[in-house]
């Protein structure tokens, strides 16, 4: 077990190191979004550990729903809960505009790597999830569902005044839906998900 305490330390080093650059994301988002990475980060440094050592993570059924629950309800956070100096009312309905956007040279580097990253990433565990809960997944099943959630999502956030409605945001976030689906199975390899 020492070596996965070696990986949780090494997480701890790489979270303090890179500090500098989480803090500046407070400005652009809830504070609740440094806490997420730091569980995002300490969480992939044990499974890459657990992987490479061949280990098993036992987690109950239980477990993986509570822990669903609460980074949904962080997301949501997230999403509806930001500074209010920023720009809202925008609706965006031309398929990678927003993205070409922050990848032009205009953008700041952070906030286009944020938006672009995390708008993929943070969803990769909603596709995992699915296939744990699911005794036989289908991918248009999911990419039903994830399509008609965001949307959902999307347009509270543009009637709730709490953000932009952009369909790239869509599209990122259902590619990390699709992502999260397919590295399931490296994913089966180290967590196994008891009944209980």
């Amino acid at each position: 077990m020492l070596p996965l305490w070696i990986s949780f330390i090494l997480a701890q080093i790489l979270f303090i190191s890179l500090f500098p650059i989480w803090s500046q994301l407070i400005a652009y988002l809830n504070p609740v979004v440094v806490g997420l990475i730091w569980i995002g980060i300490t969480i992939t440094a044990l499974f890459l550990g657990a992987l490479w050592l061949k280990a098993t993570i036992i987690v109950s059924r239980k477990v993986i729903h509570l822990a669903t629950g609460l980074y949904s309800a962080i997301l949501l956070i997230l999403l509806f809960f930001r500074p209010n100096y920023q720009p809202r009312e925008s609706i965006n309905l031309i398929p990678f505009e927003t993205i070409q956007l922050y990848l032009s040279e205009y953008a700041d580097p952070l906030v286009a790597f944020y938006n672009l990253g995390a708008n993929v990433v943070l969803f990769m565990p909603f596709g995992i999830y699915y296939r744990f809960i699911s005794k036989s997944p289908k991918l248009l099943t999911l990419v039903f569902y994830t399509v008609l959630t965001i949307s959902i999502i999307e347009a509270s956030q543009l009637l709730t005044d709490r953000g932009n409605m952009d369909i790239d945001d869509l599209l990122l976030n259902l590619t990390g839906f699709i992502l999260g689906y397919f590295i399931f199975p490296i994913v089966e390899k180290v967590v196994k998900v008891t009944a209980r």
